[in-house]
């Protein structure tokens, strides 16, 4: 299987969207820390998940389907 996901780019589109909700003060800086934090772990979890081997499941013994 292919595609086309950039997740750095899904990053920095992401924190870009925090960054100007930040300016427009609809969160505080603390809210901004907080999300951010967050979304650093989003991330961290996406890049292990597209790194990872993509393995197809194994049909029990004897199932015909």
């Amino acid at each position: 299987m292919t595609y086309n996901f950039d997740a750095d780019r899904w990053y920095e589109n992401q924190r870009a969207l925090l960054q100007q909700r930040r300016a427009r003060g609809e969160i505080s800086a603390a809210e901004f820390d907080e999300q951010l934090e967050r979304l650093g772990e989003r991330y961290d979890e996406m890049l292990q998940r597209l790194n990872g081997p993509f393995d197809l499941p194994v049909k029990p013994t004897g199932d015909t389907r």
